[in-house]
């Protein structure tokens, strides 16, 4: 069995001239990621108001998902870490304009500018870094709070990603909501081992209701009684908010210890050896105020 891509080598160095070659010229390869760009901005639920969107395809490689943003009429960045995919994106003349740079540096974009960004079997790529040099989670905190600050207000992205396991969901996850994302995890034909393709759907802002009721594809179909359990791998659609941490609020503000609660103490306490005043009607009774 082949080993995940990113498993392998950093991005950089797995695509070379010969893989970046032999991923494009593949008809299987650009069948696959036109289907899941057109999925991506369909998730994107921008306006059909005919006006072009500037969009950010992250990962873009040698402009395959680049093509269907053109197709629809869009324009778009695209960014990848690797150079050689870049040169064949330039020799396609794609219609985009293409940056070098590592998501996991960060975005260096202004603020604002970009009306929605997408990114197909990228970003898992950040959970597989070097971690001697490059830990998963440094990079993931600086990708998104990029990617949340190049936002417009309001704007969504859309990740296909492959996670290797819920943990790792879990993980990208929890940083996209650290940075000021809401949204969550939309599956496609959750109980196909072939078909089923997992997005990100992430709102720059808080959540629409448009996101709140979002549909995953093959949700119909029907399913064995094993592939039917309610473990979290079935969910089609899980949708998330951030929340700050409130401060830790004293359940027993106001409320004095009851009698039960003082004789047990007393009781550790005579145990351990320590000197303890004899129980009495009197233990744990409230002393009225004096005014």
């Amino acid at each position: 069995m082949t080993s995940r891509p990113e498993l392998q080598a950093p991005p950089e160095i797995f695509y070379n001239d010969d893989e970046a070659r032999k991923y494009t010229s593949s008809s299987r390869i650009i069948d696959i990621q036109a289907k899941l760009s057109e999925r991506a901005v369909e998730l994107l639920a921008l306006p059909d108001d005919g006006v072009p969107r500037l969009l950010l395809d992250i990962g873009c490689g040698s402009g395959l998902s680049g093509e269907t943003l053109t197709e629809n009429g869009h324009q778009w960045i695209g960014l990848d870490i690797s150079e050689s995919m870049l040169n064949i994106a330039v020799e396609r003349e794609v219609e985009g304009d293409l940056l070098l740079g590592d998501m996991g540096q960060g975005l260096a974009l202004r603020p604002g500018v970009i009306d929605g960004a997408i990114s197909i079997s990228a970003v898992q790529w950040l959970c597989n870094a070097d971690k001697s040099s490059h830990e998963p989670r440094v990079r993931l905190r600086a990708f998104f709070g990029s990617l949340y600050r190049c936002l417009a207000r309001g704007a969504r992205a859309v990740l296909q990603v492959y996670p290797e396991n819920i943990a790792q969901r879990e993980l990208i996850l929890g940083f996209a909501m650290r940075a000021g994302f809401s949204g969550g995890v939309v599956v496609d034909y959750p109980h196909s081992t072939k078909r089923r393709k997992e997005y990100l759907v992430l709102t720059c802002g808080p959540l629409s209701l448009s996101s709140a009721t979002l549909k995953a594809k093959g949700e119909e179909e029907s399913c064995s009684d094993e592939e039917s359990s309610e473990d979290e791998e079935d969910r089609t659609v899980s949708v998330s908010e951030r929340h700050r941490p409130k401060k830790r609020q004293k359940l027993n503000k106001g409320k004095g210890k009851g009698r039960e609660w003082v004789l047990c103490k007393k009781e550790q306490m005579r145990r351990k050896g320590n000197v303890v005043p004899p129980d009495t009607k009197y233990t744990a009774r409230k002393r009225k105020a004096r005014f």
